[in-house]
């Protein structure tokens, strides 16, 4: 969980909370102001997820080309090793 997860979803709550109280009190203005934070919430935390994602791409590409290395590296020896033998 990154940190715009974390504030997205503190931002979302608190603004529903706001919205919820304005809705009690009959204060539209209220209302509108804690609706306001919960959408803000909602795309700081979408844009915490879509960076969430991406590292975790980026994460398997690269644990992918290391393997892909390595088994290049395995081979050099293998050829190496049966040229020495021959």
């Amino acid at each position: 969980m990154n940190k715009d997860q974390v504030e997205g979803k503190v931002r979302d709550v608190a603004g529903r909370i706001e919205r919820q109280a304005g809705e009690w009190t009959g204060d539209n203005e209220k209302q509108a102001h804690g609706a306001l934070k919960q959408v803000e919430g909602k795309v700081q935390n979408a844009l915490g997820n879509a960076k969430e994602a991406a590292k975790k791409a980026l994460d398997r590409r690269t644990d992918t080309s290391e393997s892909v290395d390595d088994s290049a590296e395995t081979e050099e020896i293998d050829v190496r090793s049966q040229l020495k033998v021959s």
